[in-house]
């Protein structure tokens, strides 16, 4: 058996920037060990596997090298982006039906992808002592959201000093068993964050747009607004415009095709 695979730049117009995904189209799924044994392989933030049910509905999990994670945007736009740029899907919308989020959708239009994914609205959190030695600077404000409460959302003081931050991974990761937002109010955006998830095996993830259903709502709400532009600030960068539409989050970003290939040895659980 030999599978499809591509490697997709999410919220990003340049071939070296964004998030790297990879997608792997299926007929139908197979083992979870396998599954998660391929994105381990890839060693990407996400793999995402997609599985086609009827016209216009997809089924879709994401994994990391470590674990399979309950909400994923870069990864869903990446496939959403090769179904219309390398599969043939011919819709205005796709829609993806997942196991911990519900139906999801992609809407497509003047080049870009905008993504509906749930509002996670965050309430206020007491922020570890052992997670603020870690990262080495003062929190200023947390927040976690009740759904999905595997990532928390810490606010510090400004970019500049977002930009600063070394983290320490081995301490975060004995610090906190969820993932870590650091955000600020930005210089040229509404917004930036960093994203770190060391008990994932992603230490600093690029762009994360799962994140923005938690600071989309937190900054609405601190600024009065409900369209924000977004810039997650890690390395290699991405930019998304959020919008807060009620209990729903709309993200909207580009994609770039890095490389299409083959996966073509045996898959075995083993």
């Amino acid at each position: 058996m030999s599978l499809p695979l591509y490697i997709v730049n999410a919220f990003t117009k340049t071939s070296f920037g964004g998030n790297p995904a990879a997608v792997v189209p299926l007929p139908e799924w197979l083992p979870d060990k396998v599954l998660l044994g391929m994105a381990a392989q890839h060693n990407l933030s996400e793999t995402a596997f997609v599985v086609p049910r009827e016209e216009g509905l997809f089924e879709l999990r994401w994994f990391t090298p470590g674990a399979e994670v309950e909400l994923c945007g870069h990864a869903t736009l990446a496939s959403a982006h090769v179904l219309s740029e390398h599969l043939g899907f011919q819709g205005d919308e796709v829609t993806f039906s997942t196991r911990f989020s519900g139906e999801l959708r992609a809407h497509y239009y003047d080049g870009a992808i905008e993504l509906d994914f749930p509002s996670l609205n965050p309430q206020p959190y007491q922020p570890e002592p052992a997670l603020i030695a870690a990262l080495g600077v003062p929190i200023i404000a947390a927040a976690i959201p009740q759904v999905h409460p595997w990532k928390a959302l810490y606010e510090v003081e400004s970019e500049a000093v977002l930009r600063q931050v070394v983290p320490d991974f081995p301490a975060i990761a004995a610090a906190v068993d969820h993932a870590v937002i650091l955000t600020a109010r930005g210089e040229r955006h509404d917004f930036v964050s960093r994203f770190f998830a060391p008990n994932l095996r992603v230490n600093e993830d690029p762009v994360t747009g799962s994140a923005h259903c938690v600071l989309a709502p937190y900054w609405a709400a601190k600024l009065g607004v409900t369209q924000l532009s977004a810039a997650q600030i890690s390395t290699r960068g991405g930019v998304l415009k959020c919008v807060l539409a009620g209990d729903r989050v709309k993200l909207t970003g580009d994609c770039v095709t890095y490389a299409v290939g083959e996966i073509v040895e045996s898959l075995e659980a083993g």
